[in-house]
């Protein structure tokens, strides 16, 4: 056999070379330069103005077709739709002028928001300033109308070029409070503009304007004395009159109310502070209705018109009652006779919705300058008192507006009984919003019952409502309806004192007893068991005469209601006994330090022989709820009357609980040791009619009992008053820490008691400085309704917050009510959101347990901010090892000020965790846990049954701490992402918990192919899963016990 042929292939020409072009990498095709002109131009159509202008300098064809689509554009926005951003600061006026001559038939500019214009032209500096920008403008033969916010280009338009509109809604960006004196406008007769809205700005005159529509003015100056001379405006359809620093004379507002009237079209009328002439509306009102004046008015706002009649407000309503939905009142008008009177005009309004009684503006809530100040600045001089609505003029409310749905009432301290303002049940039936403020008379029994009534009630928002009695007023049979009800409390003028309980506070927080306008009251309650008659116990009032039939002194011709944003308290002025001061009381406990340091004082042997000491320790135990009628370790139990010295525990108890006998027997004892001669006051220290440190003497002599005829009680009270004697006077706050020895007088002899500072028991919160042990008045407010959604609370006075049968509840925010401790929840299966911040006493382990105890038909968050340290791992304890079905994370924030977006951010995905183990229960049939008694107690130890892990990290230069049992976390926060990525958002794990968005992980099936390996580990070791979960956030910031400000709350 021969050789073997060799096989040889061959190649087909070329091959190589085809080779070469798969293998070499695929050129990207510039597609965009293969589309025609016209599609260009057409894609521009949905690009902003600087991405445009921008395409120029990629390529030679985009850059015609830049060209192409600005030769014909006739609307441009260099603002790109964003009318309250500015536009692209890179102009100046040569390149302004450049890109405009090449848009020859632009008609409509909008979006010309310069950051900054030069009044005029500077030689050799490029500037954008106003004459360039009109010049610039003028190159555009067709335009038509422009848009923009700059005062003095606005101006210069109407001057230069007033064939051109004011495109849009005019808004000046400058304006301020006080009124800057470089904003100024001159509006002329013939401004081509519809929407004007000015802020802060001079103008001289409201001219006749044809074309206006729409008048908002807020905080401006008119300079001319007669401003609306000319003012007629038939075209106008909302006219807004806020704060305006207008002429004084009402009679020159005449030609602005017979102007408004002119306008037929009229919808929105807002006046607030305008002090036109009362009872002008009414005639312009009586002689244009029936040519159409203030017929479609659809909402009306009255506020702080100083010289609006009833009247007045009246006419308007029953003119556009037809088209009528929204009205505010302020409080002068808030009162009885407009709604009955309206009740007797037998009207109907079909289209009313929102009324809000009581309306004082937002400026004028949140404005730090007083009455005086804000004349100064050119605003009409107003003291708003309170609204004098009762529940009468409710009434009538209830049957004029039946079918209201938003209601809003604002510091009406006449009103009692909500639940009688109803009086038939299918009348507010529609009312979906209710929001009271400082409405303190309300009985909160009353307000429950009237919830009850509103069948579509959802919102309820109290600010400011049931507030608490002050302390030590249950031991002079006072209550919180003893004292609100009485007379309702108004914020007094800046730099005056306010009475609280018979103290005066003035400037620097002093508080000032006083004596002189202490009335007597015939009868008070003694912890509701006895009524105790003054006149058995023959107490004088101060007096000479010591004639209790006396009248009281009059009220003060000083003392009056005013509104104010800083809460209600009476206006009271101290009118003291002349040339004599009252004893100032301070606070602090340096005073006590000082008083050790300063040494001894012989202020019992000053009051050995008084004259005066039974007339003095009378009148301070006349007070009316002034001082106690009987306090443990005081001269109420003189040597007559022995009685034990009370321990720490009972004191509060006993205390509280005085019965007359004894009040009679330590009123005679008192006497007794008057008479039996003490010493003058004229031995080391001034007379009792000199200076006030003597007179402060005799009254803490006076009233701890220092004179009790004995001269070796005397000496051993010196031995006390060796080692320790205020300086301050002895009032209910110093009361506890008396000189009087609690111990036999043998044992004084023997050892020398040790000096120790007792804490002080003063509740700096409450209105008077008593030291009393007592615990808050209860107050629970109870909740019933088939469709109430949220609960809002803020500075509320409620002790208890009991949700009844609310099927619909989801949201409840508490903020600021410092006595609210206990949530109790009957049927409320739904609430999934709980936010509370600064509420001192809130009970943290009771409202999570009731949450936690809620059935699991909703995932939760509770979002608390405690203002006291908490025992991280007593809750982890509880939380994790109670019997609560839930998965659950325990937040630590500890940002400082506050930062949200921990707490935002966890809403967003912490249902996707719950969705992905409700998808597996009940489509893959996962194991799914449970959590009972039984189970609690299989688990006794750390993890309690769970699998507990813990997450940190640093949020905003805060760090936060996760301890969690959530399943699926820690996988999905740690893969990688996917092709649903989204980047609208800057998250990522460096700045929050977990950025679902940004790694593309948007719903339950997506991560589900994330976690597989997870699901699988579980599956295997049966461990279940829970189908919803509970976080529960703590921000950390007032945990040192003073609230941190926070613009979130």
């Amino acid at each position: 056999m021969g050789p073997r042929r060799k096989s040889t292939k061959t190649q087909p020409v070329g091959w190589s070379s085809t080779l070469e072009l798969l293998l070499r990498p695929e050129e990207p095709k510039d597609h965009i330069n293969q589309l025609s002109h016209e599609v260009l131009c057409h894609i521009f159509r949905y690009l902003p103005m600087k991405d445009i202008i921008c395409m120029e300098c990629l390529s030679r064809k985009l850059r015609e077709a830049v060209t192409l689509y600005l030769r014909v554009v006739k609307v441009m926005d260099l603002c790109a739709s964003h009318w309250w951003e500015y536009m692209p600061s890179g102009f100046n006026d040569d390149s302004f002028l450049f890109l405009l001559k090449k848009m020859p038939d632009l008609e409509q500019l909008y979006g010309l928001h310069p950051r900054y214009l030069e009044r005029r032209r500077v030689r050799g500096y490029e500037a954008f300033s106003i004459p360039g920008v009109l010049e610039a403008l003028q190159a555009c033969p067709n335009l038509l109308g422009v848009e923009t916010s700059h005062l003095e280009l606005v101006e210069a338009v109407w001057n230069y070029m007033p064939q051109v509109h004011i495109l849009g809604k005019f808004r000046n960006r400058n304006g301020a409070f006080p009124i800057p004196a470089e904003n100024k406008l001159a509006i002329p007769i013939t401004a081509k503009i519809q929407t004007l809205h000015l802020v802060g700005v001079n103008v001289p005159e409201i001219p006749c304007v044809s074309m206006l529509r729409h008048l908002y003015m807020k905080w401006v100056r008119l300079t001319k004395p007669q401003p609306f001379k000319d003012f007629l405006c038939v075209s106008l359809r909302t006219f807004v009159m806020r704060n305006c620093a207008g002429p004084t004379n009402s009679l020159k507002y005449v030609p602005l109310v017979t102007g408004l009237a002119s306008a037929r079209n009229l919808e929105q009328l807002e006046l607030v502070r305008v002090p036109f002439l009362g009872g002008l509306i009414q005639h312009v009102v009586e002689d244009s209705w029936r040519s159409g004046g203030f017929r479609n008015l659809h909402t009306i706002v009255f506020g702080a018109c100083k010289n609006a009649l009833e009247v007045d407000l009246g006419y308007l309503i029953i003119t556009a009652a037809r088209r009528l939905h929204e009205v505010r009142i302020q409080p002068s008008l808030t009162k009885d006779g407009v709604f009955s009177a309206l009740k007797m005009a037998e009207l109907e309004f079909p289209q009313f919705e929102t009324l809000h009684l009581g309306y004082v503006d937002e400026f004028l809530l949140q404005c730090k300058m007083n009455p005086s100040e804000l004349v100064k600045y050119g605003l009409a001089d107003v003291v708003e008192n309170p609204g004098i609505i009762t529940d009468i003029g409710m009434k009538a409310v209830n049957e004029v507006f039946t079918n209201i749905k938003y209601l809003l009432i604002y510091n009406c301290p006449h009103l009692h009984n909500p639940h009688h303002w109803i009086t038939e049940p299918s009348r507010w039936s529609r009312l979906v919003d209710l929001t009271l403020v400082r409405c303190h008379a309300i009985k909160l029994d009353s307000f429950s019952q009237f919830i009850e009534l509103l069948p579509s009630l959802e919102f309820i928002c109290l600010d400011q409502m049931f507030r608490e009695p002050p302390k030590g007023c249950a031991r002079v049979g006072l209550t919180g309806n003893n004292i609100y009800h009485q007379r309702a409390p108004q914020p007094p003028p800046h730099n005056e004192p306010v009475e609280m309980n018979g103290l005066v506070e003035e400037e620097g927080g002093v508080m000032v007893v006083e004596e002189d306008h202490m009335e007597v009251e015939p009868q008070m309650e003694l912890g509701g068991e006895e009524e105790v008659q003054m006149d058995d116990l023959n107490i004088s009032t101060g007096q000479p005469t010591g004639d209790l039939t006396e009248e009281p002194p009059a009220a003060s011709p000083n003392d009056e209601e005013q509104a104010g944003p800083s809460g209600l308290v009476q206006q009271s002025r101290p009118t003291c006994a002349a040339g004599v001061k009252p004893p100032t009381i301070s606070d602090s406990d340096s005073e006590e330090e000082e008083a050790l340091r300063r040494g001894p004082s012989c202020g019992s042997q000053e009051m050995a022989s008084s004259p005066d000491s039974d007339q003095t320790r009378s009148s301070l135990l006349s007070s009316k709820g002034k001082t106690p009628l009987r306090r443990p370790g005081s001269a109420a139990a003189p040597s007559a009357v022995k009685t034990p010295a009370p321990t720490d525990e009972g004191w509060c108890e006993k205390s509280c609980q005085v019965t007359s006998e004894q009040i009679k027997a330590d009123m005679k004892a008192a006497t007794e040791s008057g008479s039996n001669g003490l010493v003058g006051i004229g031995k080391h220290g001034p007379t009792a009619g000199g200076s006030r440190e003597g007179r402060l003497t005799t009254r803490h002599a006076a009233d701890t009992g220092m004179g009790q005829g004995s001269c070796s009680n005397l000496e051993q009270v010196d031995s006390l008053e060796d080692m320790f004697v205020p300086r301050r006077p002895v009032t209910r706050s110093r009361s506890r820490m008396s000189s009087v020895p609690l111990v036999a007088e043998a044992d004084l002899s023997k050892s020398r008691p040790r000096v120790t500072r007792r804490k002080r028991m003063t509740d700096k919160s409450t209105s008077t400085s008593d030291p009393v042990t007592e615990d808050d008045h209860v107050q629970v407010l109870s909740l019933k309704g088939k469709n109430l959604v949220g609960l809002t609370l803020t500075n509320c006075g409620i002790t208890d917050l009991l949700l009844k049968d609310c099927p619909k509840m989801m949201f409840i925010h508490a903020t600021r009510c410092r006595v609210l401790k206990h949530l109790r929840v009957e049927s409320a299966p739904i609430v999934n959101r709980f936010d509370s911040a600064q509420c001192r006493k809130l009970d943290m382990e009771q409202v999570l347990d009731q949450i936690l105890r809620m059935p699991p038909e909703r995932n939760r968050i509770v979002y608390m901010r405690p203002m006291h340290q908490i025992d991280s791992l007593a809750l982890e304890r509880l939380l994790f090892q109670g019997p609560y079905p839930y998965h659950i994370s325990i937040v630590h924030e500890f940002s400082n000020p506050p930062n949200i977006r921990n707490k935002v951010r966890i809403r967003s995905w912490m249902d996707t965790i719950a969705n992905i183990s409700q998808e597996l229960i009940k489509y893959e049939f996962f194991p799914e846990a449970t959590r009972t008694e039984e189970d609690v107690k299989k688990y006794p130890n750390y993890p309690w049954g769970r699998d507990i892990y813990t997450l940190e990290g640093v949020v905003d230069g805060a760090p936060y701490c996760m301890v969690t049992d959530f399943p699926w976390l820690r996988t999905l926060r740690t893969a990688h992402s996917n092709g649903y990525s989204r980047y609208d958002f800057e998250d990522d794990e460096s700045n929050t918990i977990y950025a679902p968005r940004r790694k593309g992980q948007l719903s339950a099936d997506i991560c589900m192919e994330t976690i597989g390996e997870e699901i699988s580990e579980r599956r295997q070791s049966r461990r279940g899963v829970f189908q919803r979960v509970v976080v529960v956030f703590l921000h950390h910031c007032d945990t040192p016990g003073e609230p941190v400000d926070d613009d979130y709350i």
